[in-house]
């Protein structure tokens, strides 16, 4: 039968380690042609939005799709599971916690292969639960000293910066403008709603590595022109996927001052088949979008622990 796996499931067994470990995995498996990797469908109606993204990777024995919807009243997700082998359906799973750190997580493959080995200090823009994921997934590649955390809303920062200090023993500050968060940052992320660009490209340092999160829509873009034009290497998780959504590239490429077939996946870096830095200087990108490859991949992660541990409920359906 299957099994009904609640947030408390997920949380209970997904940590940013083994999620890295496991989409890092699933990454390899897609750039050897072991995995497919279908793009976000978006449906909207009057008064809100359902998202679909499926993926199937054979290497763990399991495919499926992610669904959430996001209305005035909130969002909700949800991971359908099935076997590869056979077709049952093993898991319905709640993925809130699960979407949170798989995103985390391929933010710090990208930081692992991409930043400078000794990068120490951290920009961040945004202080939302993205965010956290964020600064727990690049704590885990790189020794991280010191996060300067820039966002428009200071008491939340404040909290944010407090809370993310106590968690990862580090210094983690709140600071007065995003010129501060990014001027010294060996790692700039961007983890924001805003519509336009967060800071000017001429503000980065050489050699930095960034973590572009925030957006999925093309008309939407964190990264200005000089940022672009300053980056030596640009990667994201779905080139066919960015070349839908990633506004921060397609904005400047609809003006004829980007070249999309310049931009790399994630899974051939991590293969070894794009190298991702010539020097020490250059700078790198990581745009990220949030594909089912991902998703899928940490779901057989939560499915497979939560049979060992018997957690969540089982289910006769689709039998």
């Amino acid at each position: 039968m299957a099994l009904l796996l609640r947030e408390e499931d997920a949380r209970a067994v997904l940590t940013m380690a083994n999620t890295i470990q496991v989409v890092e995995q699933a990454f390899i498996a897609l750039s050897q042609d072991q995995a497919i990797n279908r793009t976000r469908i978006r449906m909207l109606e009057e008064n809100g939005i359902m998202h679909l993204l499926a993926a199937s990777i054979p290497t763990m024995g399991v495919m499926g799709y992610k669904t959430y919807t996001v209305f005035r009243s909130g969002m909700r997700y949800v991971v359908m599971l099935f076997s590869t082998l056979d077709g049952h359906l093993l898991a319905i799973i709640e993925a809130d916690w699960l979407g949170t750190l798989r995103t985390g997580a391929t933010s710090a493959i990208a930081t692992r292969y991409m930043a400078n080995p000794d990068a120490a200090v951290v920009g961040l823009i945004g202080s939302g639960k993205q965010a956290m994921a964020q600064l727990l997934g690049v704590r885990a590649v790189r020794s991280i000293t010191t996060v300067n955390v820039y966002s428009r809303r200071l008491p939340e920062c404040e909290e944010f910066c407090d809370q993310m200090a106590r968690r990862l023993n580090i210094q983690v500050r709140p600071v007065a403008s995003p010129r501060e968060a990014i001027e010294e940052a060996d790692i700039v992320i961007t983890a924001t709603t805003s519509p336009t660009p967060v800071f000017p490209g001429d503000w980065l340092k050489p050699g930095c590595h960034i973590n572009a999160i925030g957006s999925n829509w093309a008309n939407r873009h964190e990264l200005d022109l000089p940022t672009l034009q300053r980056c030596d290497l640009v990667v994201t998780d779905s080139r066919e996927q960015a070349m839908l959504e990633a506004g921060d590239l397609i904005l400047p490429a609809d003006e004829g001052l980007f070249d999309m077939n310049s931009i790399h996946e994630l899974a051939d870096v991590v293969a070894g088949k794009i190298a991702p830095r010539r020097s020490i200087g250059d700078i790198t990108l990581y745009k990220g979008l949030g594909i089912a490859l991902e998703d899928v991949a940490a779901a057989g992660l939560v499915y497979r622990l939560a049979r060992e541990r018997g957690l969540g409920t089982e289910i006769n359906l689709l039998a």
